[in-house]
């Protein structure tokens, strides 16, 4: 075999130095079909998409224009597979840097030529794929088949990106929904919370002003008063505004009778407990309009007044131990301001305006405007009379000033209606100051003095005596000079030496025998009955705070000696009041009337009288019971020598009974005497009942409970203008024949 030419051998069709091909003519039986994993395939393949035969023909049509043609040199560096291509065919590289030689033509061996292809055409980028080079070396050569088009690939289509159509429909939707949202929103706010937020806006330019409501009058039943309220001024300071305390506290003393030292100590600095400084101390309370002008007009820093109220009381002391007086505040305290404060005390009022920011802080014309009117407390109108109450106040005064620590209570009561016309207590104190009095000064001593009764309880002893018919008028008994009961002995200051003696002469000279006597015939159980039914053992419901019941001794807790203190008055505790209202239902034809103080109530806003609620009665006694104890009780104030003679109003009949008594502190008795009178005028058709209880330590009290009481009742029925009686009062025999 000849020695094979390292020159590549030509292509006899296109004169292209190339290996043989599997297509040739000579017989490769796979000619015809695209090299599968062949070294054409790779050649085939340019970086430009062309295949080699494409690019030798532009080439060789380039070179017939142009008329140069390349060496196999020349075109050797643009073939970058042209190496591997002569290993693969057998063929000898060229030595380095020289020019290969041509083969002989009488070259035996097989000749290689690459086929030649169509012209490649754009749909052919779509329908070859690269070839792909195969690794481990050359594949075996498949059988060979008949030429033919290899199938086409497609290209792998590159990874699938967003699709833009996609995203903007979905951000379409989401502004159109932002933008929905808010479009409700507007609307909401438009026509839904608009007056919400018109009424923040508002609420932070209103400004609001208290109307202090008047407290409610006490007024007597003619429409005095004895307690109201007038307007005034309280003068305030804020400590930290005050520039000079000292010079403030002086030029403010002599306005407002405070000395200066302590008007300085209140402007002084303080902190408050959770932080901060006060800015209020107030200086003075119920001060004088014109005063209030005066300390104005100083213009003083730091210290500024303004609207208050001031309770006025026109008679000092008059009833002040019923009216009682209120705080700073205006709130009851003790009396009847503190019993009806509910009814006495206004409701205020205010008033919300919408006004300006600071240099113009005043009403907006047409702005918000809202006015709550002050509702004013309700007045009370009392049962009292005040030219009485202060006619009674100044008897019991004068005649207590014959005793050294006593206490005195007088009470006048309307016999028909059980109205009180004058109820004074001793001692009192100013209700329009007061600060200096002491607690034991403003008790109401009518309903608080608790005593036991003594002999003013033999009246009802024998009202129970004649209702159950255990006496008659006419009635007559021994009366021995002394009783004995259980461990104690009773005795009588006029002795009887067992005498007869008429029911006149018993309660004239105040028996203690005879009244015990009739107890004896009463029994225990109808007495307690009747002590009950004359309203003994339970507040009168009077209207006054505080008031004391009383005790009554039950039937099982009797001794031996009870049966004899029980019907004179003692072992029974009691108030004036109770009392007084015993002695009205005997002059009330035995017909028991509540008493009480309240006469009706005048509303603040409209004036409308409200009556107060009728009083509690019940019959306790026959009329003609009651007038037949009546005219025995006449017997006190008339007889020779009798215990009331002292009690006798001139020109008028006066029936009525004396008592001694003790006076009980907490059941506890109290050294001294407790002397009493209670009396009813005209006797024969009574007007006036009055009770005067009067305490004294000394024990000597008798006669200024039965003076007292003939100085008021001569004033009570001279006030009314009660006539004389008509005729002389009976004559009563306390022994007969």
């Amino acid at each position: 075999m000849p020695p094979r030419s390292d020159e590549p051998r030509r292509d006899p069709t296109t004169g292209s130095r190339r290996g043989p091909s599997r297509a040739g003519r000579g017989g490769d039986p796979r000619a015809g079909e695209p090299g599968i994993g062949g070294i054409s395939d790779a050649r085939a393949y340019t970086p430009r998409g062309r295949t080699i035969r494409e690019s030798g023909e532009e080439r060789a049509g380039r070179e017939e224009r142009t008329g140069q043609r390349r060496t196999p040199r020349a075109g050797r560096s643009g073939d970058p597979f042209r190496p591997a291509l002569q290993v693969l065919d057998g063929g000898r590289a060229a030595a380095r840097g020289g020019r290969r030689e041509a083969a002989p033509a009488t070259r035996a061996g097989v000749v290689r030529t690459v086929p030649s292809r169509p012209a490649w055409t754009d749909d052919d980028d779509e329908e070859l794929a690269p070839p792909r080079r195969r690794a481990g070396g050359r594949a075996p050569r498949r059988p060979e088949r008949p030429a033919g088009r290899r199938p086409s690939r497609k290209p792998r289509r590159p990874p699938k990106l967003a699709e833009p159509r996609r995203r903007l429909r979905l951000g379409t939707m989401l502004v159109l929904a932002l933008f929905v949202t808010i479009g409700i929103r507007l609307v909401f706010l438009q026509a839904v919370d608009t007056p919400a937020y018109a009424g923040a806006g508002v609420e932070n330019r209103l400004t609001r002003v208290d109307l202090p409501a008047p407290r409610g009058a006490i007024v007597d039943r003619t429409g005095a008063p004895l307690a109201r309220s007038v307007e005034a001024r309280y003068v305030f300071a804020d400590p930290t505004q005050v520039k000079d305390r000292a010079t403030t506290a002086r030029l403010l003393s002599p306005l407002l009778g405070v000395p200066a030292s302590e008007l300085a100590e209140k402007m002084q600095r303080r902190s408050l407990p959770g932080g901060g400084e006060s800015q209020f101390q107030y200086l003075a309370r119920g001060v004088d309009i014109p005063k209030a002008k005066q300390i104005e007009a100083l213009d003083l820093p730091g210290i500024g007044t303004h609207r208050d109220e001031r309770r006025e009381v026109p008679g000092g002391d008059l009833a002040a131990n019923l009216v009682g007086f209120v705080s700073q505040d205006m709130n009851g305290l003790e009396g009847l301001e503190a019993r009806y404060d509910d009814v006495l005390q206004g409701k205020d009022g205010r008033r919300v305006y919408e006004a300006g920011q600071g240099d113009l802080d005043a009403p907006i014309p047409g702005g918000y405007s809202q006015t709550t009117p002050a509702k004013p407390g309700s007045s009370l109108v009392l049962t009292i009379d005040r030219d009485l109450q202060y006619q009674v106040q100044q008897v019991l005064g004068r005649r207590m000033a014959q005793t050294r620590g006593g206490v005195g209570a007088a009470v006048v009561l309307d016999v028909a209606t059980g109205e009180v016309l004058a109820q004074a207590s001793h001692p009192s104190y100013n209700a329009a100051n007061p600060g200096p009095s002491r607690p034991t000064d403003r008790e109401d001593a009518a309903t608080s003095f608790v005593v036991d009764p003594g002999s003013v309880h033999k009246a009802i002893t024998f009202g129970a005596a004649l209702q159950e018919g255990v006496i008659t008028p006419d009635t007559v008994m021994p009366i021995a000079n002394t009783i004995t009961k259980g461990d104690t002995v009773f005795t009588d200051t006029h002795k009887a030496h067992g005498r007869r003696m008429t029911l006149p002469g018993m309660l004239a000279y105040s028996s203690n025998v005879g009244t015990i006597q009739i107890a004896d015939k009463l029994g225990r159980d109808r007495l307690i009955d009747y002590q009950k039914r004359f309203g003994l053992g339970q507040p009168t419901g009077e209207g006054m705070p505080g008031e004391a019941s009383g005790r009554l001794l039950p039937a099982d807790e009797w001794s031996g000696s009870s049966e004899g203190s029980v019907p004179i008055g003692h072992s029974v505790d009691a108030t004036p009041l109770q009392m007084a209202a015993a002695y009205a239902t005997i002059a009330n034809d035995g017909t028991y009337v509540q008493p009480h103080l309240i006469k009706e109530v005048v509303n603040g806003a409209d004036g409308k009288r409200t009556p107060a609620a009728a009083p509690v009665t019940r019959p306790v006694l026959s009329p003609a019971n009651a007038a037949a104890l009546r005219r025995m009780l006449e017997a006190v104030t008339t007889v020779e020598d009798a215990t009331g003679i002292e009690a006798a109003v001139p020109g008028y009949r006066v029936a009525g009974k004396t008592g001694t008594g003790f006076r009980l502190v907490n059941g506890v008795r109290q050294p001294g005497e407790v002397a009493s009178f209670i009396g009813m005028a005209p006797a024969e058709k009574p007007r006036y009942v009055i009770a005067v209880f009067v305490y004294d330590p000394q024990g000597a009290g008798g006669p200024v409970a039965t003076q007292s009481f003939r100085d008021m009742m001569s004033f009570a029925l001279r006030h009314s203008r009660v006539p004389p009686a008509g005729g002389p009062a009976p004559k009563f025999v306390v022994f007969p024949g």
